[in-house]
């Protein structure tokens, strides 16, 4: 039996674009599903259950903008990308759309297989298998979830516990861009209070402690693992 790639959600309420974006992933080997505004695409990311979603922003009913943050808000969809796929191209509705956790942010027109490699690109961030869920490695650097460990070039690196859960929080996605919200959600909780530079403060000393700088500050926006 032939092994899926994945499957994608397609939201967007002009027929021809999911119809032409729909045959191009198809022949990839895809599962398709499609939703033509933000309400149905919730319902249908809650039945399908995709790998990942395009999503476009312009859309009556519900715009893209607020269904992803609908669907970031489920802990059901932590491991779904969502990529924005709009004819918005302005810098400032990117910037938003990295903000409220967009994966990527991709313009129309796009060629399909430009398309389909973005995507592929997505999906690889997010898969993991048995051994990567409890050992992550990049080159030198190693973090093993099991034994809350960091070695580099063989040598372990010392971190504090909210140090070792930032890091291994931002490496289980490269490339994807956290938010501040995020981050102090999912690795202080909403139980403690904390200022506002706290999460700086600990990526300083998580750099100084390894010696290499592998988390991105994007302006505005969040942070990012990445690693040459």
């Amino acid at each position: 039996m032939e092994v899926l790639p994945g499957k994608i959600l397609i939201v967007d309420d002009e027929p021809d674009i999911v119809e032409f974006i729909s045959y191009n992933l198809k022949n990839k080997g895809y599962l398709i599903a499609s939703a033509k505004d933000g309400i149905e695409a919730i319902s249908k990311a809650k039945a399908f259950r995709p790998d990942l979603i395009l999503l476009d922003i312009m859309m009556p009913n519900k715009d893209g903008i607020e269904t992803l943050k609908e669907l970031r808000k489920s802990h059901d969809f932590d491991d779904t990308a969502i990529i924005f796929l709009t004819a918005l191209s302005d810098e400032k509705y990117e910037i938003e759309g990295l903000k409220v956790g967009a994966d990527d942010y991709i313009a129309k027109p796009i060629k399909p297989e430009l398309l389909a490699t973005r995507i592929s690109t997505a999906l690889r961030r997010f898969r993991k298998d048995d051994d990567s869920e409890q050992k992550q490695i990049f080159g030198d650097l190693e973090i093993n979830k099991t034994k809350f460990t960091v070695t580099y070039k063989g040598v372990e690196i010392l971190l504090a516990k909210k140090e070792f859960e930032l890091l291994s929080l931002l490496a289980s996605k490269p490339g994807r861009v956290f938010l501040r919200n995020e981050i102090l959600q999912r690795v202080w909780g909403t139980d403690v209070i904390v200022g506002d530079r706290t999460i700086d403060v600990h990526i300083r000393k998580i750099r100084q402690k390894i010696g290499i700088d592998l988390i991105t500050t994007v302006k505005g926006v969040g942070y990012k693992f990445e690693m040459a």
